[in-house]
């Protein structure tokens, strides 16, 4: 089976700034994301956790995205709008996908 080089942007943020980040992503041209709950994790401020939060504003969201290497920097440009001001992680890696038309 054929496979084709994408890359795979991961980033972290904030629960409220989702939708500036999906916005975002959306202006660069992408249209394909997902997004999943960040439940806990470490950094520089030490461990946290969800559990015990009242509503999403304390929480944090992983918005994922494959997309055609050629499309990254403009992705990249657009996403760092939002990050730059904010808490957020931003991961880029190489991956292979079967059906390239999809992305």
């Amino acid at each position: 089976m054929q496979t084709h080089d994408a890359k795979r942007v991961a980033i972290i943020v904030e629960s409220p700034m989702q939708r500036r980040l999906t916005d975002a992503i959306e202006a660069s041209g992408v249209t394909g994301y997902t997004v999943v709950p960040v439940i806990g994790g470490s950094g520089r401020s030490g461990a946290w956790t969800a559990e015990g939060q009242v509503s999403r504003a304390g929480g944090m969201v992983q918005v994922i995205c494959v997309i055609r290497p050629e499309r990254l920097d403009d992705l990249l440009k657009h996403v760092f709008e939002v990050v730059e001001r904010h808490i957020g992680v931003v991961t880029v890696s190489d991956c292979q996908v079967l059906r390239a038309e999809r992305f």
